[in-house]
C-alpha cells in the first residue's frame, strides 16, 4: 500500500487522530504528575529544614548560648555548603557560628542563591530563619538533591513520552493498515461484482467485528442480488421458451382468419381462437408483472393485523363448492373461534391461499381430499394446504417456485406455470417461508408466518 493512499484513508487518519490524543493525553497527566512531584520534594524539603531548625534551637537553654553554638558549629563543619548551611546571628547582626553570613533579618522559608549568601556553591537553598532568644537562627538546605531528583523524573517523562509517541504512531499504523487491507478486499469485491463477476464475496476473518458483520451483510446482499440476476436470466429464457408456443398459435389463428376471410369464410371462429391465445399471454404478463410488484415490497405500506385463520376459513368457504364440482373434497379442519394473528395483507394472503387450493383442485384427481388448518407452532403461525393426491417428486419441490416453471405431467392443463411464483413473492414479502412436504401420499404445503 503506498503512503499517499494510506494517508487519505480514513481508517488511517482516525488512528493518527487517536494516537495524537492519546499522546496528549498522556502529555498532560505527565506534566500534572512532575508538578506533583516537584511540588512534593519542596514540601519534603521544607519540612527537612523545619525538623532541623527545631532540633538545634532545642539546645538552647534561656540565656546559655553555649550548647546552641556548640551544635551550630558542629553542624557547620561536618556538613558540606554543597548541600547544608548554617547560621547563629546575634542581635546585632554578628555571626557567632556557622559557615555563611546571612543577608537581611527575614523570618520564615524563603529561597535565595548560594552566590547571594556568600557560599561557594551558586545553586539555590532553601532557608528557613527564626528567632532563638534574642539571636537568629538560619539553617538552609540546597536544592541539589531535590534537582536532581527532578532531573531523574523528567528524563523518565521524555523518554516515556518518546516510548508512547512510537506505540501510539506504530499502532496506530498497525490497525490503519489491517483496516484498510479489509476495506480494500469490500473495494475489491465490489469492483468484480461490478465487471459481472457476481460470485465473488467479500472475504471475513472471522472475528465478529463490525467490519465481518457489514461484510456479512454485504454478502447477503450480493447473494440477493445473484439470485435475482440468475432469476432474470431464467425468467428470460423462461418467458422465450413458454411463451414461444401461444405466440406462435396465436400467429397461426391470425393467418387462419386471413385465409377464412380471403375466400370468403366466416372468420369469428378463428379470431376467438386468437382472442383466447392473446387473453392468457396477457394475463402471464400481468401475473409477471404482479410477482414484480410483490417482491419490490410496495405493497408492505397496507400491512395491517389480520386473522389467518379466518382468511383459510374464507378460501375454505369460497373454494367447497368449486371442489366438489371437480370431484374432490375440500375439508376445513379450522375450528370455530379460532384466532391466528399476523401482520400481513389480507388480500395477498387470500391470493397466496387460493392459488395453492386452486393448484390442488387442478392437478388432483376426483375423489382426492384436500384439507386446509392453520396453528400456531414455536411462536410462528403455519397455515397448511394438504391433499392424498399424487404430490410432487422431492427434487422438483424447489423447482416449481421458479416462474414459468411446470412439471411435465403438468403441461397439459392450463396454467402459466406463475402459481406458486406468486406465493413464493407473497411469502417473502410476509418474511415468511413457503415449504412443499410429502403428505404420504400426496403433498403438503406450509406456509410459516411470524405472529403478532
Amino acid at each position: 500500500m503506498h503512503l499517499a493512499s494510506l494517508w487519505r484513508s480514513t481508517p488511517f487518519r482516525l488512528a493518527l487522530t487517536f494516537a495524537v490524543l492519546f499522546v496528549s493525553a498522556f502529555l498532560v497527566a505527565g506534566i500534572v504528575t512532575y508538578q506533583l512531584f516537584k511540588q512534593e520534594l519542596l514540601d519534603n524539603l521544607d519540612r527537612s529544614i523545619t525538623e532541623l531548625h527545631t532540633l538545634v534551637s532545642s539546645t538552647y537553654g534561656g540565656d546559655d548560648l553555649e550548647d546552641l553554638t556548640a551544635t551550630v558549629s558542629t553542624y557547620s563543619r561536618l556538613a558540606s555548603t554543597r548541600d547544608h548551611a548554617f547560621a547563629l546571628v546575634g542581635p546585632a547582626g554578628n555571626l557567632i557560628a556557622g559557615n555563611f553570613t546571612p543577608s537581611g533579618a527575614q523570618t520564615g522559608i524563603t529561597t535565595e542563591s548560594g552566590v547571594t549568601l556568600g557560599l561557594k556553591y551558586s545553586g539555590d537553598y532553601r532557608l528557613i530563619s527564626g528567632s532563638v532568644g534574642a539571636n537568629r537562627l538560619v539553617i538552609g538546605q540546597s536544592f541539589n538533591e531535590t534537582d536532581r531528583l527532578e532531573d531523574i523524573a523528567f528524563r523518565i517523562f521524555i523518554w516515556a513520552t518518546v516510548g508512547v509517541v512510537i506505540l501510539a504512531m506504530a499502532g496506530g499504523l498497525l490497525v490503519a493498515v489491517r483496516a484498510q487491507r479489509r476495506l480494500d478486499g469490500i473495494a475489491t469485491a465490489m469492483t468484480a461484482v461490478s465487471h459481472g463477476e457476481l460470485q465473488t464475496r467479500v472475504p471475513i476473518r472471522g472475528n465478529n467485528d463490525d467490519i465481518d458483520m457489514v461484510s456479512r451483510q454485504i454478502n447477503e446482499a450480493l447473494d440477493r442480488l445473484s439470485t435475482l440476476v440468475e432469476t432474470m436470466r431464467q425468467v428470460s429464457s423462461d418467458i422465450a421458451h413458454e411463451l414461444k408456443t401461444p405466440l406462435n398459435r396465436l400467429k397461426m389463428h391470425i393467418e387462419d382468419a386471413v385465409a377464412d376471410d380471403g375466400s370468403g369464410r366466416d372468420v369469428a371462429q378463428s379470431l376467438e381462437s386468437a382472442r383466447i391465445e392473446a387473453d392468457q399471454i396477457n394475463a402471464t404478463f400481468e401475473a409477471l408483472l404482479r410477482i414484480s410488484q410483490i417482491e419490490a415490497g410496495a405493497r408492505r405500506t397496507r400491512f395491517r393485523q389480520v386473522d389467518l385463520a379466518d382468511i383459510v376459513t374464507t378460501v375454505a368457504e369460497i373454494y367447497d363448492d368449486v371442489a366438489d364440482d371437480a370431484g374432490l373434497v375440500l375439508v376445513n379442519q379450522v375450528k370455530p373461534g379460532t384466532q391466528v394473528p399476523v401482520h400481513g395483507e389480507r388480500e395477498l394472503l387470500t391470493q397466496l391461499l387460493v392459488n395453492l387450493v386452486e393448484n390442488a383442485i387442478r392437478h388432483c384427481p376426483a375423489g382426492t381430499e384436500v384439507t386446509l388448518s392453520v396453528l400456531v407452532d414455536e411462536g410462528k403461525a403455519v397455515a397448511t394446504v394438504a391433499d392424498n393426491g399424487p404430490g410432487i417428486p422431492r427434487e422438483e419441490r424447489e423447482k416449481v417456485f421458479r416462474r414459468l416453471y411446470r412439471l411435465d405431467k403438468s403441461r397439459t392443463t392450463a396454467g402459466s406455470g406463475l402459481g406458486l411464483s406468486l406465493v413464493r413473492a407473497i411469502v417473502d414479502l410476509h418474511g415468511g417461508q413457503a415449504r412443499l412436504n410429502d403428505n404420504r401420499p400426496g403433498l403438503r404445503a406450509d406456509i410459516v408466518l411470524p405472529t403478532l
